[in-house]
């Protein structure tokens, strides 16, 4: 029986490094295939089936969703069945910076960006990028895309060997 449980941990452990997409759907993560791109590691607690990603949604590195209050575990002695447990969503068009928490029972809506390092602990409306702890509202998606169209350097289309190269003589980095 050990041997089974090391197994199947084993058989997890690996997934979860090498398909980040087959790896959530076999914990459960509520999503349609070849909408979410993964960029690193998403811890993905508990209850994932208790996740929904919409379509066109980017986790980086980091990314944990909690979808329980562990701090009931206090207060089962006065109360035993005492248990928070709350589903979490996400819209679609949502980019999710390096290490962002998601908090029991929220909501992300569309078309929004979330900074890195950001705890979302409420409800994000639609059209929004957010950063903090707790995540706050900084401004709209609409004016964060006008800031990148100004300040863009125009290589986003590029891909690996290429793009480091542009980015090298973009910035006259000179190798030693």
């Amino acid at each position: 029986m050990k041997i089974m449980f090391f197994l199947k941990k084993t058989y997890y452990y690996i997934l979860k490094r090498i398909n980040h997409t087959v790896y959530a759907k076999k914990c459960g993560v509520n999503f349609k295939e070849g909408t979410v791109f993964f960029y690193g590691n998403t811890e993905w607690g508990s209850e994932p089936w208790l996740i929904t990603l919409g379509e066109n949604v980017y986790l980086t590195d980091g990314v944990k969703f909690i979808t329980h209050d562990g701090g009931t575990l206090l207060y089962r002695h006065i109360i035993p069945d005492l248990e928070i447990t709350k589903p979490i969503k996400i819209g679609n068009d949502v980019y999710v910076g390096n290490d962002v928490i998601f908090l029991p029972g929220v909501t992300v809506g569309n078309n929004v960006v979330i900074g890195a390092g950001a705890i979302v602990t409420k409800d994000i409306p639609d059209n929004s990028l957010v950063v903090g702890v707790p995540a706050r509202r900084i401004k709209s998606a609409d004016d964060y895309f006008e800031k990148l169209k100004n300040e863009s350097i125009h290589l986003g289309h590029l891909k690996g060997k290429e793009k480091e190269i542009a980015l090298k003589n973009y910035f006259g980095y000179k190798s030693k």
